[in-house]
């Protein structure tokens, strides 16, 4: 099934209303493919700010033989607030094998091996739309595919550097982290204290190898973010860091028009 990312319907309420986990802001969306260098057609989705362009993320899903894909739920709620609340563009796909709402991607789940062309496809795609300060963001598997992947060219050649969510370490190496050491790009690390794979202490010792590496626990959240609180948390350390604005404090309710996502 295909959906039409551009078929919410917004009502402007009297006065300003909290923003919810199904609350979905103003943005210009886009239902999006891209074609691999290997052939695969990836689908994905792009949501724009109505306005200025200030930064723009390059989400990595979680593993897709674990329930991961576009609209895992911390990427879903990004593109429904990001644009509005920080002018950022988000752009979301389901890498090879892996299927959403939004459609299949084709081929098939490779171990983070055939993937490497997936994350070049999507940043190429970025260059060609002209999204200016492109981040990755990568979250669980998606941050081994950043980690592997995002400091070699032709991907290096063309994002600002990255956020990584609750990364586990399993298939990125030592000699991965010494790429992005080597390549100076910045690296924010937001690591969940009671996350199932890497805690912030091994975390610190791991991550110890690129310089550059910013690594912060997250008192209280698990691997997989769940609950508003750390949801919003994750948008906010992804918007600073990709505005380069550490104060930055998104706002928590909305004045304007605003949509509610289907359950």
């Amino acid at each position: 099934m295909t959906v039409d990312p551009a078929a919410f319907s917004y009502a402007t309420p009297d006065r300003p209303e909290l923003i919810r986990a199904a609350t979905v802001l103003p943005a210009r969306r886009e239902n999006i493919e891209f074609t691999t260098a290997d052939g695969l057609r990836l689908v994905g989705e792009l949501a724009l700010p109505e306005g200025e362009i200030r930064g723009t993320l390059i989400t990595l899903h979680p593993l897709p033989t674990h329930g991961g894909f576009m609209d895992s739920h911390v990427y879903r709620k990004a593109s429904y607030r990001l644009p509005a609340l920080a002018g950022l563009a988000v752009l979301r796909f389901n890498t090879r094998g892996t299927s959403s709402p939004r459609g299949t991607s084709e081929g098939a789940f490779d171990e983070g091996v055939g993937e490497q062309a997936d994350l070049a496809a999507a940043v190429d795609f970025a260059v060609r739309r002209g999204l200016p300060n492109r981040w990755l963001v990568g979250w669980s598997f998606g941050t081994e595919l950043v980690l592997k992947y995002g400091a070699l060219p032709p991907v290096a050649d063309e994002v600002q550097g990255a956020v990584l969510l609750s990364p586990p370490l399993h298939r990125a190496a030592d000699h991965d982290l010494d790429a992005w050491a080597a390549s100076g790009k910045p690296l924010r690390v937001l690591v969940p204290e009671l996350d199932d794979y890497l805690r912030p202490a091994e975390a610190q010792e791991r991550f110890a190898r690129i310089p550059q590496a910013d690594v912060v626990g997250v008192e209280g959240c698990k691997h997989l973010w769940v609950g508003e609180k750390f949801a919003s948390r994750a948008l906010q350390e992804i918007a600073a860091t990709v505005l380069g604005e550490p104060e930055l404090v998104l706002p928590t309710q909305w004045a304007g028009p605003v949509a509610v996502a289907p359950a």
